[in-house]
């Protein structure tokens, strides 16, 4: 075990267990095989499962897994028209596991997401019975503020950039606090504490996953 692995191992140890203490579900990983191992092992064989716009859970091959596997699977991206699209991501809100990620993480468990359509968002905060997470440590930082910095001026710009949207930040590189009808941060979520006991579940990998 390298120092970065040492480093990362301690810390991601300490996360789950503030995570725990929100009355959450957490486990820490090395590796993203471990990391799909460890996701297939919580959503039962049956279970009707959706997402947003994860690429954590793309990157680790959990979304291809679903679809392969014996699972009910909403996934917009199998649509084509935008009235279909929509009637997923309604769909998703009642579903048995909604996966995504976080755009940051605070050391004691406190999670921030933005959002443009606020369909992700929506999401974690309410419908689905489970919410499972896959998080990179690489979005782990040390406070509040922090995570809401990482949130918008460095995730937001590259989700931005990704989808090909014009806003300030994807000029810039940064968040200009716009009110562009394309902003990506319409909605911005903090989780703290999960009122029903372990319905979000949080995987934290010690890879550099998503933006």
């Amino acid at each position: 075990m390298d120092v970065r692995e040492m480093r990362n191992e301690v810390l991601g140890v300490r996360v789950v267990k503030a995570l725990e203490s929100r009355n959450m579900e957490a486990y820490y990983v090395k590796t993203k095989e471990e990391a799909l191992k460890k996701a297939l092992e919580l959503i039962p064989e049956g279970s009707s499962v959706s997402w947003g716009g994860t690429m954590s859970a793309q990157e680790i091959g959990l979304t291809k897994a679903l679809h392969e596997g014996k699972y009910t699977v909403y996934d917009r991206e199998t649509k084509e028209t935008r009235e279909e699209k929509e009637e997923i991501a309604h769909q998703a809100l009642n579903c048995d596991f909604y996966l995504g990620s976080t755009n940051a993480i605070t050391e004691d468990g406190v999670m921030i997401n933005v959002d443009g359509n606020a369909n992700r968002v929506a999401a974690f905060a309410y419908g689905p019975k489970n919410v499972l997470l896959i998080v990179g440590m690489n979005k782990v930082v040390k406070t509040e503020e922090d995570a809401m910095s990482r949130a918008r001026n460095e995730a937001a710009p590259i989700n931005a950039q990704r989808f090909g949207i014009d806003t300030p930040c994807v000029q810039n590189g940064t968040c200009f606090n716009c009110r562009k009808p394309e902003c990506i941060c319409c909605q911005i979520l903090i989780t703290r504490y999960s009122r029903v006991a372990k319905r979000t579940k949080v995987i934290l990998v010690d890879e550099n996953l998503g933006f």
